[in-house]
C-alpha cells in the first residue's frame, strides 16, 4: 500500500518534466510542411513564404559549420562546429503573423541558418 500514492504521485510529475524538457526543440508548421532548427532561410521561405518582418538584429561570432546531409538529399540532419578560426555572421529575425487566432512566431537565424523559433502571442490584423 505504501507504493500506491507514490506511484499516483510520481505519474504527474514525470508527465510535467517530460513537456518542459521537450519544449526546447519547437518546429512551426506551414501547410503541410514542418520547418525546423537547421533550415536556411531560402529553404523557409519556399515553405512559409516571405515574412511579416524581416530585421538584422546584430552579428555574432561562429566557428564554421560542417554540414551532413543524408545520401539520399534532403535537409541537413547533422551540424559539426569546427574549432577554426571564428567568423562573424549576421543574426536576422524573421516574425510570421498567422493572424488573430493563431500565434506568431519569430524566428532567429544566424549567417542564414535557423536556431531558434518561438512563439510571441496572438497575432494582430494587418492594416492595409
Amino acid at each position: 500500500m505504501a507504493n500506491g500514492p507514490l506511484k499516483v504521485a510520481l505519474g504527474p510529475l514525470l508527465g510535467m518534466a517530460c513537456l518542459l524538457w521537450s519544449a526546447d526543440a519547437e518546429a512551426l508548421r506551414c501547410g503541410n510542411k514542418i520547418v525546423r532548427d537547421g533550415m536556411h532561410e531560402v529553404q523557409v521561405i519556399a515553405i512559409c513564404g516571405e515574412p511579416t518582418t524581416r530585421r538584422d538584429i546584430g552579428r555574432t561570432l561562429r566557428g564554421r559549420e560542417i554540414y551532413a546531409i543524408p545520401r539520399g538529399g534532403g535537409y541537413p540532419v547533422d551540424r559539426y562546429v569546427n574549432p577554426g578560426v571564428p567568423t562573424e555572421v549576421v543574426v536576422t529575425e524573421y516574425i510570421y503573423n498567422f493572424g488573430p487566432r493563431k500565434l506568431m512566431r519569430r524566428l532567429i537565424f544566424e549567417g542564414g541558418v535557423l536556431i531558434n523559433i518561438e512563439s510571441i502571442g496572438y497575432g494582430y490584423i494587418e492594416k492595409k
